[in-house]
């Protein structure tokens, strides 16, 4: 068990734009691809995710002075810190859980395809610390890790379906066959976006409306490019912080620099991948005949360069400082990560089929549980990171925005807890859970009938 710590250790040593780039030229070349090939999609896939990582952190550091100013301002307290992803991770890694949890996962995966339960390959390990993370929290506070990595294969039951669930989406949204979209924190709210588009369908008047910038006769309004949302978002963010002109203009452009870049960056992705899901699909098929439409699961990044998913990402982050601001129990303002919004929301987007005001609407009520949630996690989660000695810059406490405050993973959390609102939801996620399947069986015949 040592050994396989220290191998696990050294491979997660690698950034996400390293690890999963090496999983799938391995895989290339098991299938036989071209070794041309093969590298092609590996580097392919490293430069888009590459491109991802540093637009966010560009985007980070572009908005965190005009935030800074604006609490600053507007003589506001926030005294828990947003510094997102990282720290959650490192308690994961941290965990005893998290070693034992991989091996659990791709063992579900294999056993669910050979079941015929699911027909997507979870390839994305590297964000198998969603899973591991619920598990981590519960071995934190109970000390049991066979409870904890209960609440980890359940979750990954979940995902793994859910992403199934994905591929007709991306593929009608994007014209990508065979991808499937990974993480819990986008993937895992899909029966919440079904249920609002079922609700905003049954409502007049309402249900007509639809702006959609990734519609081909938006694309010649200027209010259909993300960069120039982007744009206007940093004015509004600098006028708020009382920023002069030179400042404004300044943060405005970097922020319409980043939704210039995100989406070529997530269509390289795009592009790595679809050579390989291909190939796979079609060696599984014909050794396999009967295993037909399998899809590869992949992080969020590979629908980035979707103009509606970028644009309702955008929206939402004005929209969550507001929040922040007059929320009560809030005690959070979202910095680090407020730019995995845009991750976030992407398949609410998709099932929205890509009109930005269901997106939108569906994301308020998202992000105010994001903030509570985050906000009440924040003394564990502070804890914990000292523990494993991630490292903290201040003395006050640390909480994520977005992966802090998945509704998904807290609800595993307080079921788990013995928590009995937790498990009067449970009517409510099944409902939820009806209605995801029925439209994901009406999208597959909607496709084979084209």
């Amino acid at each position: 068990m040592e050994a396989l710590k220290s191998v696990l250790d050294a491979f997660f040593d690698f950034k996400a734009y390293v690890m999963l780039p090496i999983i799938v030229l391995i895989l290339a070349l098991i299938i036989r691809m071209k070794v041309r090939d093969a590298l092609l999609s590996a580097l392919k896939l490293a430069a888009g995710f590459a491109g991802i990582f540093i637009a966010f952190e560009f985007f980070v550091e572009a908005i965190n002075p005009a935030v800074e100013a604006l609490v600053t301002e507007r003589g506001l307290d926030f005294p828990i810190l947003d510094v997102g992803w990282p720290p959650l991770a490192a308690i994961t890694w941290g965990s005893p859980v998290a070693h034992i949890s991989i091996p659990l996962i791709i063992l579900i995966n294999v056993l669910m395809l050979a079941t015929n339960a699911a027909k997507t390959i979870y390839i994305d390990i590297w964000n198998y610390w969603h899973f591991a993370l619920v598990g981590a929290l519960i071995f934190s506070t109970s000390g049991n890790v066979i409870i904890g990595l209960i609440a980890t294969g359940l979750l990954a039951i979940y995902t793994i379906k859910l992403s199934d669930w994905t591929a007709p989406e991306v593929e009608r949204e994007t014209g990508r066959e065979g991808i499937a979209i990974s993480p819990l924190s986008s993937v895992g709210l899909l029966p919440y976006g079904v249920g609002v588009n079922w609700l905003l369908d049954r409502i007049p008047g309402v249900r007509n409306i639809d702006y959609n910038p990734h519609k081909r006769g938006d694309k010649h309004s200027v209010f259909g490019e993300p960069m120039v949302i982007g744009f206007l978002i940093g004015v509004v963010l600098g006028v708020a912080a009382g920023y002069g002109a030179k400042n404004l203009l300044e943060t405005a452009v970097l922020i319409a620099a980043v939704m210039f870049l995100l989406p070529k960056s997530g269509g390289l992705i795009g592009d790595g991948m679809e050579p390989v899901s291909h190939t796979l699909r079609s060696v599984i098929q014909r050794r396999f005949p009967k295993k037909k439409n399998l899809n590869i699961a992949l992080d969020a990044a590979v629908i980035l360069d979707h103009r509606s998913i970028l644009t309702a990402g955008l929206i939402l982050m004005p929209i969550s400082l507001i929040i922040a601001l007059i929320l009560p129990g809030n005690k959070m303002l979202p910095l680090g990560g407020l730019p995995a919004l845009i991750s976030q929301i992407s398949v609410i987007t998709l099932i929205s089929r890509g009109n930005v005001f269901r997106a939108v609407v569906a994301g308020i009520p998202l992000v105010t549980g994001y903030l509570l949630i985050a906000t009440k996690l924040a003394p564990l989660i502070t804890r914990l990171s000292q523990e494993v000695g991630a490292e903290i810059p201040t003395t006050a406490q640390i909480t994520a925005f977005t992966d802090g405050g998945n509704p998904v993973r807290y609800w595993f959390l307080e079921l788990f807890r013995g928590n009995p609102v937790a498990f009067v939801i449970i009517p409510v996620v099944a409902l939820l859970f009806f209605l995801s399947h029925r439209r994901y069986k009406q999208e597959m015949a909607a496709g084979s009938s084209n």
